[in-house]
């Protein structure tokens, strides 16, 4: 049996989805349905005592642009997400990760999506490790982390 439940538990009678195009001819057709509940709430793996999201934002300190730009990015973090969890700015390694980094973290997944799609944009040279807090430390920093930019080898041994 497969390490991974199937995601399509509750849907077993559904009617099967059409193949049919939409007008663009790229994009299938999906029919109405349920507004997802993940639009407003963290799926049920999140530890709830916890933030959902944590944003670990790495650059390189030797390289003096990218240490401006990202204490650049720290303030105007601050500035434009007041209402995030917005920690002190590193300036070396600290815990499992290897390099000097700043920590945001968002708490429901509207906050998650709006500072997600701007940090895109507005990372510059840093590199971005974003992770769930589902409760193990080890899988969200490992299994369950997506990167924007490059990923980074983090020291896992204090994830344990």
């Amino acid at each position: 049996m497969s390490q991974w439940p199937s995601l399509l538990v509750g849907y077993e009678g559904a009617d099967p989805l059409p193949t049919t195009f939409n007008p663009d001819g790229k994009s299938l057709y999906n029919p109405p349905g349920l507004r997802s509940a993940a639009y407003d709430e963290f799926p049920k793996q999140f530890d709830p005592s916890k933030n959902g999201f944590d944003f670990h934002i790495y650059h390189m300190p030797a390289v003096a642009a990218q240490a401006q730009y990202a204490k650049e990015l720290h303030e105007r973090v601050r500035r434009e997400f007041p209402e995030l969890r917005i920690h002190e700015f590193w300036d070396g390694p600290a815990g499992p990760h290897p390099t000097t980094t700043f920590q945001v973290d968002t708490f429901n997944p509207h906050q998650t999506g709006a500072f997600f799609s701007w940090l895109v944009v507005h990372r510059g040279p840093c590199d971005v490790l974003v992770h769930p807090n589902t409760g193990d430390a080890l899988r969200d920093h490992t299994e369950l982390t997506t990167w924007i930019g490059r990923s980074w080898p983090l020291y896992e041994g204090c994830l344990v």
